[in-house]
């Protein structure tokens, strides 16, 4: 049984790893690549050939349900063996943003936790409170809070509030929320300027920051507001998984530049 906060867990394994690298199995059928077609039994072949090349060099895996769901039954199934096949030997994030009250909350808390046996998830904060403390219920797992999004929409709501913005009212509340040190906010590399104000709103929360790679986000800002003891872990999907043709040399060389990279950065900023 895992007895220690997700966060406690979340800092031992960049530790352990040597890495602050989470990488996104975002596998699409639309793209080319040399380790799989458009099939889903091709594109669960490599999921499961990059998770043997890589799961000793990264902190973890971000699974976004969208990309197993668009497949219906057999994209699920495909998922849960996935995540099986990962087990114990990196944290696994299940990004499936879910936000929603009452029983619908306890019950996708209880599939991504207890069925799927993943560490985290990512949830919307739209609902409120009650909607996030079954992701929090168990100490030992945790939960994303969407903070300040990569995507352009971003800035219908997010942004609102002129001096004191959404995405800071809700940093802190969510570090309020954080009692049993399970929670942490997502937010993009993509707004390097933001990223500093988002640590001086939650300066203990650990931060999930995509938007590195594919989406142009700048490395350097989404390392440095880390901290030792709340680190930023950059997540990396299309950049690392589409690199040069998809090989796996080059998947796995991708991973080497970036775990080197951000290693360097955080050394340089001593973290």
């Amino acid at each position: 049984m895992v007895l220690s906060p997700f966060n406690t867990r979340l800092r031992a394994e960049v530790e352990r790893k040597q890495s602050r690298l989470c990488l996104g199995l975002d596998l699409d059928p639309t793209r080319s690549s040399r380790l799989h077609d458009a099939t889903l039994n091709s594109l669960r072949e490599a999921s499961l050939t990059i998770v043997e090349e890589t799961w000793d060099r990264v902190w973890g895996y971000k699974l976004n349900f969208a990309f197993f769901e668009q497949f219906g039954a057999a994209g699920y199934a495909w998922l849960e063996e996935l995540a099986a096949a990962i087990g114990e030997r990196a944290m696994v994030i299940g990004d499936a943003k879910r936000g929603d009250i009452g029983n619908s909350a306890r019950n996708y808390a209880r599939c991504i936790f207890q069925h799927l046996n993943l560490d985290a998830a990512t949830v919307n904060p739209y609902m409120g409170q009650d909607a996030l403390e079954p992701f929090l219920a168990d100490p030992a797992r945790g939960a994303f809070v969407l903070c300040l999004t990569t995507n352009p929409g971003a800035e219908d709501f997010q942004r609102h509030g002129n001096d004191h913005p959404l995405y800071l009212e809700v940093a802190a509340w969510a570090r309020a929320l954080n009692d049993a040190d399970n929670l942490g906010l997502v937010v993009g590399a993509t707004h390097p300027d933001d990223l500093a104000k988002v640590r001086q709103a939650a300066p203990d929360l650990p931060f999930l920051i995509p938007g590195v790679g594919a989406q142009g986000g700048a490395l350097e800002p989404a390392v440095a507001c880390g901290a030792s003891e709340c680190p930023s872990i950059i997540n990396v999907s299309r950049g690392i998984v589409y690199a040069g043709e998809g090989s796996l040399d080059e998947i796995s060389a991708a991973v080497e530049d970036y775990n080197q990279r951000i290693n360097e950065l955080a050394q340089s900023h001593g973290l």
